[in-house]
């Protein structure tokens, strides 16, 4: 079965390659067609083929050019016309991601079947406009991959997919970040850590609760927090948050590197999601890769991994159930190892990548023998 993946801004380049390593493991052919990512390293093909030509012109300039997004604006139509014109010998296109959906899904190439998958849907309370949008676009595939069945909901529900269209499987634990061929130490900052340590990860963004978790800190002894991640809002606030805790709270405010990960994912005890809203996230993922306890909020997809087993559950922006959360962890070593062996059986079965592989051939060949969902209609969003 020849399969290709398309993500033309390399938008999510780590799901990518994963999931195309683990398809070429299953038998498949698998080419990547996407751009040069240009924060940092990726994870090397391995035994699937990549074919960066989106926005050359414009990844030539590099993350500096003041020039670069207008190139890539005026390069976007070329590039997509240019990829249904292409001649492709693929059985199946999966799309993970379209840079301008609603353009782009009438422009797609017209290889059959198409799928897509749906790393995100929409904003909360979204729209009717939102979600008419969104039943277009994903309306223009042949069946839509959500990673979790709070997802697979939101598609039937507000964006109105049938539901032979949609197929659960989940995200994969992102294990490549625990075998990479060279590592870097611990961030000075985080050197010398005194008790054990809660560390919240990723990006900076308003709703992931970090407000929250200062405050839920209040109440929480011997042990240090460390938010590390870049940042998307104003931290200030989150520095005269952390001067209230009483406790060590040690940041870096920075882009990480994936050669970094490994050393600050391993120093943790536990790691904290007190997100206020999410789909899924990255962290979760590399937290499960790296088996590590979680304290996580009650949004998305996170409940189904606590139902596995592998982390603690609170309910969105309840500091009071959040720091009694992260004290009985703190407190009882055996309950971390608990969570520990559960988030580790869990990266090795269901959020393995093998088995997300296998669930994805498994729909591929139900698509190409004609027996899930059916072709998309006008009415649906076909282009």
């Amino acid at each position: 079965m020849r399969v290709q993946l398309v993500d033309p801004s390399a938008f999510t380049p780590p799901y990518d390659r994963a999931l195309a390593a683990a398809l070429a493991r299953g038998g498949a052919e698998v080419e990547l067609v996407t751009t040069k990512f240009l924060y940092g390293p990726v994870p090397e093909a391995d035994g699937y083929e990549v074919d960066e030509r989106f926005y050359k012109r414009s990844a030539s300039r590099g993350l500096s050019s003041s020039a670069r997004l207008p190139f890539k604006g005026a390069e976007h139509l070329r590039d997509m016309l240019a990829f249904r014109r292409a001649p492709s010998d693929a059985d199946v296109v999966h799309y993970q991601w379209l840079t301008l959906p609603g353009i782009d899904r009438r422009i797609l190439p017209p290889t059959r079947p198409r799928v897509m998958t749906a790393h995100y849907i929409l904003e909360p309370n979204a729209s009717a406009r939102a979600a008419r949008s969104a039943a277009k676009v994903f309306g223009a595939m042949d069946a839509v991959i959500a990673h979790s069945e709070h997802s697979a909901k939101r598609l039937r529900d507000e964006v109105g997919l049938p539901a032979e269209r949609v197929r659960v499987i989940p995200h994969g634990a992102f294990d490549y970040l625990t075998g990479l061929p060279e590592e870097k130490p611990l961030p000075e900052e985080l050197q010398g850590a005194e008790g054990p340590v809660v560390l919240s990860f990723g990006l900076l963004r308003p709703y992931k609760g970090l407000e929250n978790l200062l405050e839920a800190f209040t109440e929480v002894k011997g042990a240090e927090l460390w938010i590390v991640g870049n940042p998307r809002m104003s931290i200030e606030p989150l520095h005269e948050a952390a001067a209230l805790t009483g406790a060590k709270v040690r940041f870096v405010t920075r882009f990480v590197e994936d050669a970094e990960i490994p050393a600050i994912f391993r120093a943790a005890d536990v790691v904290a999601l007190p997100y206020l809203d999410a789909e899924h996230s990255g962290v979760l993922y590399t937290a499960l890769a790296f088996g590590k306890p979680m304290v996580v909020s009650a949004v998305g997809g996170f409940p189904e991994v606590a139902d596995a087993g592998a982390a603690r559950l609170v309910p969105p922006g309840d500091t009071t159930a959040l720091a009694a959360a992260l004290r009985d962890l703190i407190e009882d070593p055996s309950a971390r190892e608990e969570l520990a062996a559960a988030a580790r059986a869990a990266a090795a079965g269901p959020y393995s990548w093998d088995e997300a592989a296998r669930l994805t051939l498994t729909l591929y060949e139900e698509l190409l023998a004609g027996e899930t969902g059916a072709a998309p209609d006008r009415a649906a969003g076909r282009p």
